[in-house]
């Protein structure tokens, strides 16, 4: 049977990491299966995953697909996480693979064997059932892994740019410059020349941004890490 990672907070106090055994999903007539290649873990997903746990203390049991992870939870936080006791919870907002099953419908049968990605979470998982209409076909060629990233930080630095234009400023200070949503930030920001000012720690990865993503309306600031560093750029920058 097919694996799918759950989540689950014991009233015990601590958390639980394990893979389940689910049904392979049957689509209907306007559903896809999707063979699961690649998945991200954004931030937002680390609190589904983790649930207040403290990994410091997190233990390995068992092997293979019966292995569990357990963290503990301090007394303090379990009121945070009231509503999900006992609960296990499927993981992962967005991801990519191949249709290997579809539904009768025209815009589900197109899909078959192409590679998609896909946000509705539960995406920690070997396969996903979801609906045609929301399926990103990627372009051919275009792996799992290249595509998996589809919509949680595109749709992030898209409202990034909007948000700035909305509240009447003209430039983007981002401290987070060398991550995922960073690099794709500094390409929307080269292409419809927003000055952005990059807040880096490592001399690398300045480094990164060489090439097509040098542009002169972006800074760099290099800085230790939790400093933070202020430059006049003669812009109103939204941060």
């Amino acid at each position: 049977m097919p694996l799918q990672l759950r989540s689950t907070v014991r009233k015990e106090g601590h958390l639980e990491l394990s893979l389940a055994e689910v049904d392979m999903p049957e689509p209907g007539e306007d559903d896809v299966v999707i063979r699961v290649e690649a998945s991200p873990i954004n931030p937002s997903d680390l609190g589904l995953l983790f649930g207040m746990a403290d990994m410091e203390t997190a233990t390995l049991s068992g092997a293979g697909s019966g292995a569990v992870l357990t963290a503990s939870i301090q007394e303090a936080m379990m009121r945070q996480v009231a509503a999900r006791i006992d609960q296990s919870l499927p993981a992962g907002n967005e991801g990519a693979g191949v249709v290997v099953s579809a539904g009768s419908s025209e815009r589900a049968q197109s899909l078959m064997g192409k590679t998609v990605a896909t946000l509705g979470g539960a995406m920690y998982a070997q396969y996903r059932m979801t609906r045609a209409d929301q399926c990103l076909l990627l372009p051919d060629g275009t792996t799992a892994v290249e595509g998996a990233s589809c919509f949680v930080n595109p749709l992030t630095v898209l409202g990034m740019v909007g948000t700035m234009r909305l509240e009447g400023h003209t430039g983007l200070a981002h401290t987070a410059a060398a991550s995922n949503l960073g690099q794709m930030l500094v390409k929307l920001c080269v292409n419809e020349d927003v000055p952005l000012v990059n807040v880096v720690r490592k001399q690398e990865h300045v480094e990164l941004f060489g090439g097509e993503c040098v542009h002169a309306l972006h800074r760099y600031i290099l800085s230790a890490p939790w400093t933070i560093t202020n430059r006049v750029v003669g812009v109103r920058i939204a941060h």
